[in-house]
This record gives structure tokens, C-alpha cells and sequence, in this order.
């Protein structure tokens, strides 16, 4: 018999409320309370989520808060993305589980099938490749889809999803990104440079280095369709099925200790 997993599948919300969910159903799912999950989401408003080392002092909240965007950290690492017109995945699984065995790179390369495998569906032409030379670029890089990294889908050689996996609390969590469409070079406008031709330098890069679905071939991939592709992806990678659910009550109050505490908090959010 397959294995019973968890799917949630949410309306937008505030990037605190998302990164407080996340962690709150990480929690639950090691504990051995609730299932294995899968939770499909977005953020309303646009959200710049950076990685959990890295420093505040990136980004230029003037202009983030002219710009009426969130600024969230996340509890994984990697750089910052600006979520916008995208599909947000997380999968929480417990530390035992056959997935989340061997290195962080391991179980990040057997996760990678099923995101290549969503792309298929929704008609791109992706690839999974190992990308060794893209961590030592990615220390003096402040923004995700900037670089490549090993196993993270892309399409025409430019990164589709971008994703950032820890080992926390005696679970699994992995998270990413799918934009579907609009200028993925807008996070220039609300990070710092030195100049503003290093700012221009920095939009060229990211649009010749990532693309959004809709890139891919032309045509518009609606946030239901993709989330329809990731759920039928799973499933037919890991040999999973999937019980429609909902976040639990007790996951609910974690979520908003979470959000009040931590995620919410100007004290997280600046912590390095």
C-alpha cells in the first residue's frame, strides 16, 4: 500500500504567517503528530524572504517600504527571494524518513525528481544538474536566483526553482520557489549597492540567469495548474497519497506564537 501523505493547499498570505506555518507544521510533522506534507502556497503582499544567516543590512528597507513589501527571514538558508507571482512549495517529512536519509545534497537531489517532474507536466522543458562551481559563487551573492545551485530546476539554462532545505527540531523541511511570471529582477530595486550601476549590473544578471514559467514557452501557467502539477508530481515520484487537510488546531496555535514571536518580530528579522 503507498504511503498517506498531507496536502495543503492555502490562499496568500503574509510572509510571517507563511514562515510561522511552515515551521509550525515542520514541528508536528517530526513529532509523529500529523502526516508527512506537502503544503502549495503564496504570499500576499510581495514578501522578500532572506535566508536564515543572511545579514538584515542587504536589503534597503526604505525602499522595500515604499515598494509596500513584507521583509521575512526564513529558517533555511540560502539568499533572498522576492515572492510575488509564484508558487511556494514546503515538504516536511521526519528525520527517519527513506527520503531524508544522506546529506543535505542527497535527499535535495531526490526531491529535485519530483520538481522536474511537476515542470513537466505543466508542458516546460527542464533539467536537474549539479552545479559544484555555483557554491563558491553563492557566498557574495545576495539574491537566489542569481545563481544556480546543484539540483535546483532549470529551463534554457536559467533557474526556474529556486530551493533551500534544513534539518531541524527532528524533521525535514524543503521549500521553493516557482515564479510564473512577471520581472524577476525586481528584488534589485530593494536590496543595497554601492552605486546605482551596480544595481543596473546586478538586474542584468538576474534576468539572464532566471526565467518564470511563462518564460519557458510563452504561455501563462495559472497558480492552479501548477499546484495541481507539484500534488500529481509527488505522487507519482514517491509513490504517495494524498489526503486533503488543513492545518491543525494545535498547528494553528504554534503558527501564531510563531508569527507573533519570531517571524513577526523585528528582532528575528534583524538578528544578523
Amino acid at each position: 500500500m503507498s504511503e498517506l501523505w498531507r496536502l495543503i493547499v492555502e490562499p496568500p498570505l503574509r510572509g510571517a504567517r507563511n514562515m510561522a506555518v511552515d515551521e509550525a507544521i515542520l514541528r508536528a510533522v517530526a513529532s509523529g503528530t500529523v502526516l508527512p506534507t506537502l503544503r502549495l502556497y503564496r504570499w500576499q503582499p510581495t514578501c522578500l524572504s532572506l535566508g536564515y544567516a543572511q545579514p538584515l543590512s542587504d536589503v534597503d528597507l526604505i525602499r522595500l517600504q515604499a515598494c509596500g513589501w513584507d521583509v521575512v527571514r526564513r529558517l533555511t538558508g540560502g539568499r533572498a527571494i522576492l515572492h510575488a507571482q509564484e508558487l511556494t512549495y514546503s515538504l516536511s517529512l521526519p528525520a527517519a524518513h527513506l527520503l531524508a536519509q544522506g546529506t543535505i545534497l542527497e535527499s535535495y537531489q531526490r526531491i529535485s525528481a519530483a520538481l522536474l517532474r511537476a515542470v513537466e507536466i505543466m508542458g516546460l522543458n527542464g533539467d536537474a544538474l549539479p552545479h559544484p562551481e555555483a557554491e563558491e559563487q553563492g557566498a557574495i551573492k545576495a539574491i537566489c536566483f542569481e545563481v544556480p545551485s546543484s539540483y535546483e530546476i532549470s529551463a534554457q539554462g536559467k533557474k526556474l526553482i529556486g530551493s533551500a532545505q534544513a534539518r531541524k527540531m527532528g524533521g525535514l523541511i524543503q521549500h521553493g520557489s516557482l515564479p510564473l511570471e512577471g520581472d524577476l529582477s525586481l528584488i534589485c530595486e530593494v536590496l543595497k549597492f554601492s552605486t546605482e550601476g551596480a544595481r543596473e549590473a546586478a538586474r542584468q544578471r538576474v534576468k539572464a540567469r532566471a526565467i518564470t514559467a511563462q518564460a519557458v514557452n510563452g504561455q501563462r501557467v495559472r497558480w492552479e495548474q501548477a499546484a495541481e502539477a507539484f500534488a500529481q508530481s509527488f505522487a507519482d515520484c514517491f509513490g504517495v497519497r494524498f489526503a486533503p487537510g488543513q492545518i491543525t488546531p494545535e498547528e494553528s496555535q504554534t503558527a501564531a506564537l510563531l508569527e507573533r514571536d519570531q517571524y513577526g518580530s523585528i528582532q528575528w528579522t534583524g538578528k544578523f
